[in-house]
């Protein structure tokens, strides 16, 4: 058993400063050196990342500061927004990016003064907008354009609850049989692609970078590439697995979906499997397109997609920093609130409440590694933090009450006088009281049934600053591609396996864990998500260079020798994006 009080940071102060210096730690020279957009940057996802939401709370209560927070929203053309009969004298609340893919582009769109277009779904959104259902955002110092689309509750469930989320998400994750086919999702979602694209056409000039992301928009490129400039450039990246053409095969619609796709300059995954598979689905459903598998590109109606994959890293410097200026107040309360002894070793795992993440299957191997191991009864702890996610879907509500359920009977099953084996919780944590418990988490299970990235698994990496847990990682994630050989391996289908791998999880030495976690750590702040960020225009700025040669070759003499067309001259080969890499 480890003592709390022996894990104290082991990193030395030149070791800090090294890793501020290679490691992605934000320095004044890493700022400037921050990753740029080629051309002014649109950027279109579901999620939008400044929501504005009524606080009847402390309008109630007359809080002056919050009302003023509704009078310090900047539109678009520079006024500050009316009152509105909906709002009054109602205080209005922003929630701003704190983490993740928003917050990483958030700085990039200050600095190119870009548009942002994402379904406003706050309940304030509209009364801050202007006609065009702009706002001028961040609030407090106005940078770049937010757009929002209105969409109506019929279309909110079925474009996002129905088809994105019964059909493309079971799909792309191997569930074919929790696929549901309802009459109108997809046409909701073709008419919610075509309202996005309409956006897009609104603000994109012939030299602007049109970047989508994810499934909610498999049909919108090719809307928007048949109506912008043709020296637009309309990239997209698909953040969920590719499935296999034999499961691909259940997509209704699949071939407008991968037309849809085709239209992009630059379609990006996370890992080489998903590429290959997509351009086996490509190769078997289009036969009119023509598929390089050595270049992997895909010539389609007289246009070229690129296919490229680069894995996702996470903010390292804010999840190293969270975990350092976590105290030994904060973990005391946080052990004490969920009734941990501050001795024991403490297992964890991070996940939204999804059949995707493999919580029954988890749950499953801790009930098998306690029937094997007595002696770790009332010394070994499970911390479960779950995220209800989709509980509209009912496919959703089932599985969490399964896990809730499995817990009950585990902790019923094992549990003893002041010692359960299984901490479960649904409660918001901040960042810095998840980071706190990322440091202190002996070990990390990261066991999906399949995904696409996993970003978790790194976060844990990036805040184990004493550099002594252990990554207990599925195979069947994106992230096992580049973190596996130094984190313990599961199937998370395996039970006895992956009863094993915690067994021995909790007994590797010193020496071994330290060792695993410092290569870990290496790898996580090489290719965190500035570095992703920086990839990506990277190869926008390599397919927009292309799509200009290509341009300019069509308008000369077709004799004239057409060699700076090759795909030799481009600035970068098609598997090595840049030299940062």
């Amino acid at each position: 058993m480890r003592v709390i009080d022996e894990r104290l940071s082991l990193t030395s102060p030149s070791d800090r400063h090294s890793r501020a210096d290679r490691r992605g730690r934000e320095t004044t020279e890493s700022r400037a050196d921050g990753p740029t957009c080629p051309s002014s940057l649109i950027v279109v996802s579901n999620r939008q990342p400044y929501r504005h939401e009524y606080d009847d709370a402390a309008s109630a209560a007359g809080d002056d500061q919050s009302a003023a927070t509704a009078t310090v929203e900047t539109r678009t053309d520079g006024a500050a927004p009316e009152p509105t009969a909906e709002s009054g004298d109602r205080s209005i609340t922003v929630d701003e990016p704190t983490g993740g893919l928003t917050a990483g582009l958030d700085p990039v769109l200050k600095q190119s003064a870009g548009t942002w277009i994402a379904w406003g779904d706050g309940d304030a959104d509209f009364d801050v907008a202007d006609e065009q259902n702009c706002v001028a955002v961040p609030p407090d110092d106005p940078s770049y354009t937010l757009q929002r689309i209105d969409l109506s509750d019929e279309a909110v469930d079925s474009y996002y609850y129905g088809f994105s989320n019964r059909v493309l998400w079971p799909l792309c994750h191997g569930f074919t049989d929790l696929v549901e086919h309802r009459s109108n999702d997809l046409e909701w979602y073709r008419t919610v692609n075509e309202r996005f694209a309409e956006a897009v056409c609104e603000h994109a000039t012939a030299d602007s970078v049109v970047w989508l992301q994810d499934y909610h928009f498999a049909l919108a490129s090719r809307m928007i590439r048949e109506t912008v400039p043709r020296s637009t450039t309309v990239a997209q990246f698909w953040h969920i697995p590719w499935p296999t053409a034999a499961t691909f095969q259940h997509c209704p619609a699949g071939r407008r979906l991968l037309e849809g796709l085709l239209g992009n300059d630059l379609l990006g995954f996370h890992v080489d499997r998903y590429v290959e598979r997509f351009l086996d689905c490509v190769d078997r459903s289009l036969p009119a397109a023509a598929v390089d598998w050595g270049q992997r590109t895909v010539t389609y109606d007289g246009e070229t997609t690129r296919v490229v994959a680069t894995p996702m890293g996470v903010d390292t410097e804010s999840y190293d920093r969270n975990a350092r200026s976590s105290g030994s107040s904060q973990l005391s309360s946080l052990l004490e609130r969920y009734d941990i002894e501050r001795e024991t070793v403490i297992g964890l795992g991070v996940d939204r409440l999804d059949y995707t993440k493999g919580i029954p299957e988890r749950l499953a191997a801790i009930e098998r590694f306690l029937e094997w191991n007595p002696s770790w009864h009332g010394e070994f702890t499970f911390v479960q933090t779950a995220t209800p996610s989709r509980t509209e879907i009912q496919t959703y509500e089932r599985h969490g009450e399964l896990v809730r359920s499995e817990v009950k009977r585990i902790n019923q099953r094992f549990g003893i006088q002041d010692w359960d084996p299984i901490v479960y919780t649904e409660d918001y944590l901040t960042a810095t009281e998840l980071c706190a418990l990322y440091r202190r988490a002996d070990l990390m299970v990261v066991s999906p049934l399949v995904d696409g990235m996993n970003l978790v698994a790194q976060e844990y990496v990036a805040a184990s600053v004493d550099g002594d847990g252990t990554l207990v990682l599925s195979q069947e994630t994106g992230a096992h591609e580049t973190l596996g050989s130094q984190a313990l391996t599961i199937d998370p289908t395996d039970i006895d396996g992956f009863a094993h791998q915690l067994e021995r999880a909790v007994s590797l030495p010193a020496h071994e864990r330290k060792r695993r976690m410092n290569t870990l750590r290496n790898r996580v702040f090489d290719g965190n998500l500035e570095w992703w960020m920086k990839t990506q225009f990277d190869w926008i700025r390599a397919v927009k260079t292309e799509r200009h040669r290509s341009d300019s070759t069509r308008d000369t003499d077709s004799g004239a020798d057409r060699d700076t067309d090759s795909d030799s001259d481009m600035e970068f080969g098609p598997h090595e994006p840049s030299s940062s890499v």
